[in-house]
């Protein structure tokens, strides 16, 4: 079994690359490969989004809403499937309540 076979890939990821009949849309080690991706830009966020939180805007919901716009921009890298999951990602990582889908993009 090969190094990538064991990577873990959450069930809210490969919702981002499945249809409605839950089947991927994409060959397994793309969709692997984007979920590690986003998982490492998620992990990286942490930081700034903590430093965000104690220096320049205390409410968090504001926070992820700032950083969903910035991945949001095709300049980004990620679809705008993979910015939201980052941000609920990110979330989740700081301990934050998660934005939910009905939150703005921009």
């Amino acid at each position: 079994m090969s190094d990538d076979n064991q990577i873990f890939i959450p069930p809210s990821f490969f919702a981002v690359y499945s249809d409605a009949r839950k089947r991927l849309l994409e060959p397994i080690g793309v969709v692997r490969e984007r979920y590690e991706i986003c998982e490492d830009l998620a992990n990286h966020l942490v930081g700034h989004a903590q430093i965000q939180h104690h220096t320049e805007v205390p409410v968090e919901s504001e926070i992820l809403r700032r950083i969903h716009a910035g991945l949001a921009v095709p300049e980004a890298g990620v679809s705008p499937a993979e910015a939201g999951w980052i941000v609920q990602r990110l979330a989740e990582l700081l301990g934050w309540p998660s934005p939910g889908p009905e939150e703005p993009a921009s």
